[in-house]
């Protein structure tokens, strides 16, 4: 590969980041990569964008289900087709927005999914996100991103600034939420938040019981999402 031959331009963070997932790296690999490209390998205390291997064949394998990873600071990572026919193609969105806390408190860069209702209302999907979030302030007090991430939405959204002035602590595990999609109309799923140990990743699931018309409004957007890859920001 170019980087190896010392061919390559010096690429970004993000970048090296992206192809270490791409390339299912396992730690040592991914150190050794980023030392290739002349970077300072991700550290302790900093948030990681790396997905194990391991977690990455379980997407692949679950492929026709609406999956996605994120990283500790609400990062979107990577996701599976499903997801994508369920709410929309984070591909659209840039890169630098694919997060869920900006989505949240910030007006969207450019339409990116369809409106998705909380059952809990949209006031406690906040605190829940805010509290998560400064859960991954604590976790990661060096990391940079996330300063920058907390600055933005401080000085930009009132009611962030206002929940994260109350201190809460705590994280986002659970939900009951409404697409609006403009093929199916109103489909209501489960949200689970799973976390993955040793990797501070979090991998968000939508679910339904078998033979219910939610199933059956996902089975027909599983047909649309056969023959998508699954997702991921690779350049």
């Amino acid at each position: 590969m170019r980087l190896e031959q010392g061919r390559a331009t010096r690429p970004s963070e993000q970048v090296v980041a992206a192809l270490a997932r791409s390339l299912h790296l396992e730690t040592p690999e991914r150190d050794h990569l980023y030392q290739l490209a002349h970077l300072p390998p991700p550290v302790p205390g900093r948030v990681s964008s790396h997905i194990p291997p391991g977690v990455q064949r379980l997407l692949a394998g679950l492929g026709d289900q609406p999956l996605a990873v994120f990283g500790a600071d609400w990062a979107l990572l990577t996701w599976t087709p499903l997801w994508s026919a369920l709410l929309g193609d984070p591909a659209r969105i840039p890169e630098s927005r694919r997060n869920l806390v900006l989505d949240t408190f910030l007006p969207p860069a450019v339409p990116g999914h369809w409106p998705v209702r909380s059952e809990r209302g949209r006031g406690a999907v906040e605190a829940a996100l805010a509290a998560d979030l400064r859960t991954a302030r604590a976790t990661h007090p060096d990391d940079p991103g996330l300063r920058r991430l907390v600055r933005e939405c401080k000085t930009h959204s009132p009611r962030f600034a206002q929940l994260w002035s109350q201190g809460a602590v705590g994280s986002h595990l659970h939900d009951h939420k409404t697409i609006t999609h403009p093929l199916v109309g109103d489909i209501t799923l489960d949200c689970d938040v799973l976390t993955v140990p040793g990797a501070d990743l979090k991998i968000v699931a939508y679910t339904t019981p078998a033979g219910t018309p939610a199933a059956r409004k996902l089975d027909f957007l599983r047909v649309t999402a056969v023959n998508a890859p699954v997702g991921t920001d690779v350049p």
